[in-house]
């Protein structure tokens, strides 16, 4: 696609707060600047969220944000944020004037900015629009974030066709809905063509193969779930002395308190700080298994060719799942053994299959549909 295609847009404006949108929308904002050429702004507005961790994602790039709502404050709410986002945004999109705003996910931001736009009358495309775990608790406030985007958004932008098929069956516009892959495996191709993730040692001292790789810092899994949670790997690490299980542990309270309490003397658990997402990445090449009840990990680990027990009850990711690259197991300590015991106990630990979430391009393919928004206005 040549850039002469995209004469009809001048200016958009994405948005990203958090990690995982600046990773996923990344590969669309290169993209976009180079194909659009000097005719057309392509800027990018910083929600304020999780500042640090956006800015490493951010270097990883070479991008940086051109506003910055600053909405960020200690122990705020999806309402505060809500609110702040209603508050900063309209300024923003009254100076630069886009043609489309770009939202990426299910953030309560991405919501409140899709319905801020909405309300202007400024054309939404949505990134990675028609997840859905059916269950409007679980991911909490994610699940009903998606579903508001989704109803706003002339553009939804599908990673898989059952999640097109998701939206068909909310009686989204059929002509609103477009697969393109995820944009997650465009930034691994990106990521993995400007730096070394083979370099286990980048991550720090004593971690050594072979090991398995542990996330696990959702809000449900608060209590007794992060509890049990422990309790599993600690007899799967008395079971398997052997394997490492390499833990970057999150700060907050309810994750770090318990993961500390359980796991910090046993000895081949290694409880890391917070990861950088590049040697996230290094772990996830290298390791032999993955256990998390992130979204994100569950996309990433197939294009690693790494098999992932899900620590969660359902998921909007049922690909891998459906694929056999994947396996839903809760926070039911029972499941979790039986599970890490079956994968390192001599079951083949990944099929080899294609990727399902996408063929490394789906920021040409956005780009592609975005570039009919001046005719269609």
């Amino acid at each position: 696609m040549k850039a002469q295609t995209l004469k009809n847009v001048t200016r958009v404006l994405f948005l990203a707060g958090t990690r995982p949108e600046v990773i996923k929308l990344a590969p669309v904002i290169l993209a976009a600047k180079d194909m659009f050429g000097t005719r057309t702004h392509a800027r990018l507005c910083l929600t304020g969220q999780h500042s640090t961790m956006a800015d490493e994602a951010l270097a990883i790039f070479g991008i940086s944000g051109d506003y910055n709502l600053s909405i960020m404050t200690e122990n705020q709410s999806p309402n505060d944020i809500s609110r702040s986002v209603f508050e900063r945004l309209p300024r923003v999109l009254h100076e630069f004037g886009p043609d489309v705003l770009v939202v990426q996910g299910d953030t309560t931001s991405a919501a409140a900015a899709a319905l801020c736009a909405f309300n202007l009358g400024i054309p939404v495309a949505h990134v990675e629009a028609g997840l859905r775990s059916h269950n409007l608790a679980a991911p909490f406030p994610e699940e009903l974030n998606r579903k508001i985007i989704a109803s706003t958004a002339r553009f939804n932008f599908c990673p898989t066709e059952s999640s097109r098929q998701n939206l068909i069956h909310e009686s989204v516009d059929p002509k609103s809905l477009f697969v393109t892959g995820n944009t997650i495996v465009d930034a691994l191709r990106v990521i993995s063509e400007s730096h070394d993730l083979s370099r286990l040692n980048a991550v720090g001292p004593g971690i050594r193969k072979p090991f398995v790789l542990v996330t696990a810092h959702r809000r449900e899994s608060f209590g007794k779930g992060i509890e049990n949670i422990c309790n599993a790997l600690k007899q799967c690490a008395r079971q398997f002395p052997k394997h490492q299980f390499v833990y970057p542990v999150h700060l907050n309270p309810n994750i770090d308190g318990p993961v500390r309490t359980h796991l910090a003397d046993v000895p081949n658990i290694v409880l890391l700080k917070p990861v950088s997402y590049l040697n996230l990445l290094r772990l996830m090449m290298n390791c032999e298994l993955v256990i998390s009840d992130s979204g994100g990990i569950q996309e990433e680990a197939p294009s690693f060719a790494k098999y992932c027990i899900v620590l969660r009850e359902v998921t909007e990711r049922r690909e891998s799942v459906d694929l056999g690259l994947s396996e839903l197991v809760g926070t039911d300590p029972l499941r979790i053994v039986d599970a890490i015991s079956k994968k390192l106990g001599g079951n083949s630990l990944c099929p080899s299959v294609p990727n399902p979430y996408g063929d490394g391009h789906a920021a040409e393919k956005i780009l592609e549909q975005l570039s009919t928004i001046g005719a269609t206005r």
